[in-house]
This record gives C-alpha cells, structure tokens and sequence, in this order.
C-alpha cells in the first residue's frame, strides 16, 4: 500500500492579499527580469523591509509562465532542518509512501515539472536551503526558485536582489505638497495603513509634514511604517512623531555595528512593547513558544498562571490583536491567532531573558502531549474529521513540542508517547516518513526499555511497512514484541500482530496473514479496543478475499463496515468499502462495487487522502475495463502518478489486476486509441480525475449561459477588478466604504476559490469570451 501522487497541477498555491500592496513597481520589474536571466532568484534584506511580499506580488504576476503552477513554502516557522524536505513536498502537495529519502520523491516528483517555488524565509535554515535549491535546480531543469532570506544563498548560478526600504520623502521641504508625497510610497504605505485604522484619515496639507518625518525616522521599512500606523487608533500623528523622536534619540547608545535600520525597527518593535501593559507583555513572550499559530483554548493552557488568569485571556490577546502584534485567522468556525516571524523572535527573545522559557516548553509539550492523547482517544469516532482537521493545523506546534523532547535530557519518554499517539495521522495526513524520522530518533536517543519504547517500536514499525521496507520492521517488531511480553502489554502484542499480518498481506503470504490478522482481531478483541479490532477486520477480509474465501471475507467486510457506521467514521469505513468493492466486482455485482468505490473516495476527500482516491480510481479503471475498456484507459492515466512513486506491491494479487486491466484494453482499443486515452487521463488534474471517476465532467467549469456564482454587486466589483483598479479606486467609484469593497473582493476570491485578484481577472476575461453577452 505503498504508494504516492502529485498534486502538482496547474495551479496558483499563494495566500490572497489581506490588503493592498503598495508601490515596488521598479522592484517587481526587476525581479521579473532576474528570474528571467536565472532560475535561482534570491531576494535578501533586513527583517520587515518586505521580501515576503515582494516574492508573493512577482509570484503571482508570473504564475502564467509557470504550466504546473507556483507555489509557497512558509519556513519561518520551521526549525528542524531534517525536515525541510519534507515540508517542500507538504507545501507542493506531495504526499509519498515510499522508503526513499524526503529528498529523492522530491527530486522525482519535480523533474519533468515547470512551475515556480517560492522559498519565504530561508535566514535560519540557511546552508540547509542552499544544499536544497541547489539539488532542486539540477534535477528539475525548468523549475525556477524565488527565494527570501537575511542573505544570500551562495548557490553557483544564484542572482539576488537586495531590496531597500520604500522611498521617503526628500526632506528638502518643511511644508511639501500633498501632491509630492503621494510619489513616495512610503507615504502611501503609512496613509493606506493609517485608512484601515481609521477610517477617516487622508492625508493633508496640516499632516503631511510630519507623515514625510514619520517615513523617514522609519526609514521606510515597511513593518515598521506599518506598526506606527496602527498606534492613530488612540493618538494623533504628531504624538506619533514626538512619541518615536524621543524613543530613537536612546539609539545612539546602542550596538554600533547594527545596521542604523535594524536599530529603528528593533526599537519600534521595543516601542510598540511599551505600549502594551505589563499583562500584554508578558503574555507576548509566553506565546512565541507556540509554532504556526494558536487558539484561544492552547493560549489559556500553556500562558495562564503566574500573573495572568484564564479568565483575562480573551481581553489580552484582543489587546495584542488591536496593537497588531497578533494576526488574528479564521479557521473555519473557529479563530487562531498567529505572531510575525520577528514578533515572535522579539518575544522568544525576552522569554529568554526571563528565564522562563524552560518552563514554558514544558507547558508547552504538556499541552501538545494531551492534545494528541485525546486525538487519538476521539479517531474512531464521529469527530474523526474535526480531530484530523485540529491536528493539521497545529502540525507546527507538534513539531516543535517534538524537537524539545529531542534535543532536551529527560525527555525522550514523552516525545514517544507524543509521536505514538499520532500515528493514525501521520499515515492520514501523509506524513510516514516525518513520522518515522520522529521516531527513529526518538528511539536511537535513548535505549531503555519501557513500556514508551514498545509503543514506539510498534508504531515505527507499522509506519516501515506501509513504505514496504519489511527488513527494517520486523526487526523492530521483535524487540517490540519482547518488551511486550517483559511488561505484560497485550494490547502492544495485539497491534504488533496486526503489523506482522499486514506486512505478510502486502509480501503476498497469505496464510501468513490470516495467521496474525486473525491473532491480532482477537487480542483486540479481548483487550476491548475497537480500533484495534476493525483495523485488524478490514485486512483479514482482504486476505480472505484474495484466497477465495468469499463467505468469511464478505462477513467480515460487513461487521467493519457495521462498527464503522455505529461510530460514525470515516477512515476505516472508507478502506473497508475500497477492498469490499473489490471482492463484489470478483463476484460480478459490478454495479454495486463502482457505488462503494465512489462512496469510499468521499468518504476520503476531507482527508485529502490522495492515496486512498489512487487507490479508488485504480479500482475503478479494472471493473470499466470490461464494457468501456477506454474510460478504463483514462483512470490508468490518471493513476500514472501514483505509480510512478509506487514503494511496494499492493495487498497480495491486487498489482495483477492492474496488469490486466492495462493488458486487456490496451489489446481491446488497439496500441493508439490505448495510448490517447491513458495521455488524456494523466493529463486530468486531480479535481478533474475525481470528477471522471465520479462519472461526473472531467474537466469541470462553468460553460456560456451558466449562471454565475457572483451577486450583481460582486460581478459589479469583479469587473472593475479586472480593470486594474484597487480597492480603495473601487469604493471611490461605487461611493462605499473601502472596508466594503475589501469584503466583497474577499467573497468573490472565496467563492470563485480564488487567492489573487489577477485570478479574478483572468475569470472575467474567459467568461467574456465565452459569452460576449453575459452580464458576468
């Protein structure tokens, strides 16, 4: 089951801009003509001068260029290089099952592929990141990498691109016109920062004087212009200039080898420290041990106590959200809230100088090692999804609870009960081999045998197998096996059985799977863990199935698929129905197997189990090959991918029907139609192939005369969108608020599934073209 697929498609991976992006025309110009010159651009400069989103304008600009797509890789916060790999795979939707290194599926996947990857904050990681885009560019020789970083790379054939501060105002004038600093973006910068706090605030001839010296004293970094601006909500715009005159004269005692800029925004973000209180402050410094963001629930257990109460959260991280230390996220239904990477560095720096950070991480992998205890304990269950769903956004934060018990004495025993406890995610989330990394250095840290151990020999070992690497697992499984019975662990015994069989059904030793799977059903039987007992179900079923024994099998596919319904899940229903749909098509009910096989891929696409669908979609190409051998041409395409990362052979006899599946149409349809269909099927992207298999349109869109998903109003907007016109242009047009036009671009690029405004554009401009008379 050893499997992998590419997302890769033509696609626009990039987060929609929050706001509008100001100036930096030359500077986009000229990173468009360096990334036309060399494949590897690098944009370097000083923390909050604006390499971020500089890199995501000419990404976005570019995107056309790129067939398979750009995309964004987030490293700021990512602090285990062992892992930077694997996070570009994550990031570019790349999911693999294989034994081979992060490294190798990355290079295979991105070798015929044309598309852009953008590398944001490489400064930490970086001789990690050159050894990568290095590797990355030879292998790929039309991938291109825009990366951003404190420094340069250093990787032969790299052009960077220092990016300066926005222009301010020459200070030539005591009184300049408005006119004249509206030629400054930095100025355009500060007044269209200072409008979305205040929404009455224009820049004018009594103002504009000191709004020039703000941007100067700032030396138009864009962070700090933007930080100042937030402060108009409770003073005026000479209190902020007295406010940062008076704050900066302090610097000429500072370091004086710091760059004069990296003095000024050091002391704004000092300045914009000193004006939260005391409680604000503290809690600043609790919350930058959390990694990738954090809800309301995580900050209450991990910063609570010694001088802040649960109960004041709430009014705390108002506070930072309202002084813009905090970037508040809406999840779905729920909020999480996020510090900038050099807030976060600012606040991990004065944890330090506390001396509590220690005690913080503690808190801090508490928190995590109970968050995933109850994961695990809620999986088989109705809120499966909601679980799968948490857990993927606090990845980062499991990451970094992991790397403290690593890299701290005395802390390997919860690090395994942490990555223990996660091992249904990491096979659903397609992250085996992060997984395995976590686990193979948790256990070659510390050789004590516990009880923790066993588990995470076990888990490790599960995790071996699904990449097919079955030397490695079973040895494992047999010091597992002895700590098991050392410490009278049945259920570790029942689940090390259930590897065992698993691992003989995918090595085609069938009776050597009914052997353990039947062991592994009733040890979990008798230990009363359902989990482990309809785990267990699905794959005897199957090695039933392939020995013909019919009867068992189909009773056995019917008790899992009765526990999974009474529990409401998921996951295992949905394997259960891929293999059950299988054995009702070897006994001729086609019609009922091609139900189950698309029940079980939605069943699968919350998950994103791309896997699974593979798996799906292979099924369905062998039961279409009898009466429409070409649409069963078309789901091989469409799977190619998938096997051309394949680490393993499927479950016994499966990899025979795809040979004849591919054998029979192809000798059906004849070598050329054979060929066309099966181009035609690996040219569907992944939304595209689903639908196929669904029986729905393979390449679905809207056609003339469709109705369109926009209100009047929206498409109203979407046109002047597509004009070139900003937000604020459009509220002056259609006489609103630019807060109004704000939200309706943010619905348009929500319903549309949008994440840029050059999207819109291009939607408008096809829809017109296709229906010259649409009013959309």
């Amino acid at each position: 089951m050893a499997m992998a697929e590419s997302n890769i498609a033509n696609d626009c991976r990039l987060p929609a801009e929050l706001n509008s992006f100001v100036g930096r025309r030359h500077e986009v110009a000229e990173v468009k003509r360096l990334l036309s010159e060399s494949r590897l651009v690098t944009l370097v400069g000083v923390g909050g001068v604006g390499k971020s989103r500089l890199a995501l304008r000419v990404a976005c600009d570019v995107r056309r260029a790129f067939p398979d797509g750009v995309w964004l890789v987030e490293l700021a916060a990512l602090e285990s290089p062992e892992l930077l790999a694997q996070t570009v795979s994550e990031a570019l939707g790349i999911q693999d099952r294989s034994v081979r290194s992060p490294i190798d599926v990355l290079t295979g996947h991105l070798r015929d592929k044309h598309l852009l990857v953008v590398l944001d904050n490489c400064e930490h990681l970086l001789d990690d990141c050159a050894v990568l885009a290095a590797t990355l560019i030879r292998a790929s020789p039309r991938l291109s990498i825009l990366a951003t970083s404190r420094q340069a790379l250093g990787v032969t054939g790299e052009l960077t691109m220092p990016v300066p501060p926005l222009v301010v105002p020459c200070p030539d004038s005591d009184r300049p016109s408005t006119a004249s600093l509206r030629q400054s973006d930095a100025v355009r910068l500060f007044v269209d920062r200072a409008h979305a706090v205040l929404p009455g605030f224009e820049l004018t001839d009594d103002n504009g004087a000191s709004v020039a010296r703000i941007c100067r004293r700032l030396d138009g970094i864009p962070l700090a212009i933007e930080l100042a601006a937030v402060s108009l909500r409770a003073i005026s715009v000479d209190q902020l200039l007295a406010r940062l005159d008076d704050r900066f004269r302090l610097l000429t005692k500072g370091a004086r080898t710091a760059m004069p800029r990296q003095r000024t925004l050091r002391a704004l973000i000092d300045w914009s420290y000193g004006l939260c209180t005391e409680q604000e402050q503290l809690l600043w410094a609790r919350l930058s041990v959390f990694s990738g963001g954090v809800d309301l629930e995580a900050a209450e257990q991990v910063c609570s106590g010694d001088g802040i109460e649960p109960d004041e959260m709430v009014d705390l991280v108002s506070g930072l959200v309202g002084k813009s230390v905090l970037a508040r996220e809406d999840h779905g239904s729920s909020v999480r809230y996020r510090l900038l990477e050099t807030i976060r560095q600012y606040g991990r720096d004065r944890l330090r100088e506390s001396g509590g950070e220690h005690e913080l991480k503690l808190r801090h992998r508490d928190w995590c090692r109970d968050l995933v205890d109850r994961a695990q304990l809620a999986w088989y269950g109705p809120d499966q999804l909601a679980w799968f769903a948490r857990l993927r956004a606090e990845h980062g934060n499991i990451r970094a609870a992991l790397d403290f018990c690593l890299t701290t004495p005395g802390e390997t025993e919860p690090g395994l009960d942490i990555a223990m406890a996660l091992r249904f995610y990491w096979i659903a989330s397609g992250s085996i081999s992060e997984g395995r990394s976590w686990l193979d250095r948790l256990l070659a840290v510390d050789h004590e045998p516990t009880v923790a151990r066993a588990w995470g020999l076990v888990v490790n070992a599960r995790l071996a197998v699904l990449q097919s690497d079955f030397a490695v697992a079973a040895t494992m499984l047999d010091e597992c096996h002895d700590l098991a019975v050392r410490f009278g662990e049945a259920l570790i015994l029942a689940r090390s059985a259930y590897v065992r069989g698993f691992s003989a059904l995918l090595q085609r030793d069938l009776d050597g799977a009914l052997r353990m799977l039947g062991e592994a059903v009733e040890r979990s039987r008798d230990g009363d863990d359902q989990t482990g007992v309809v785990n267990a179900l699905i794959y005897l079923a199957t090695a039933h199935s392939l020995l013909g024994h019919c009867e068992q099998a189909v009773t056995h596919f019917k008790e899992c698929l009765e526990m999974c319904e009474a529990r409401q899940e998921h996951w295992f229903r949905s394997y259960t129905l891929w293999v059950f749909g299988i054995e009702k098509w070897r006994q001729g009910d086609t019609a009922e197997a091609v139900e189950m096989e698309r029940l079980a891929i939605r069943l699968k696409q919350p998950f994103d189990d791309r896997l699974g669908i593979a798996l799906c979609i292979e099924a369905l190409a062998w039961m279409a090959a009898e009466d429409e051998p070409e649409r069963a041409a078309v789901l091989l395409g469409a799977a190619r991918e998938n096997w051309r990362s394949f680490g393993g052979p499927l479950f016994g006899n499966l990899s025979d029907y795809h040979d004849a599946c591919e054998a029979s149409t192809r000798e059906r349809l004849g070598g050329r139609r054979f060929d066309t269909a099966f181009r035609k099927g690996t040219e569907l992207g992944s939304a595209a192939a689903v639908a196929y298999a669904m029986g729905e349109d393979p390449e679905p869109g809207r056609q003339a005369g469709e109705p369109s998903p926009l209100t009047r109003r929206e498409t109203e907007i979407a046109r002047l969108v597509a004009q070139g016109m900003s937000n604020k242009a459009i509220a002056a047009s259609l006489v609103i608020a630019q807060r109004t036009a704000e939200g309706h671009v943010e619905h348009i690029l929500n319903k549309l599934g949008f994440t840029s405004r050059a999207q819109i554009a291009a939607w408008v401009g096809e829809r017109d073209h296709r229906d010259p008379g649409s009013s959309s």
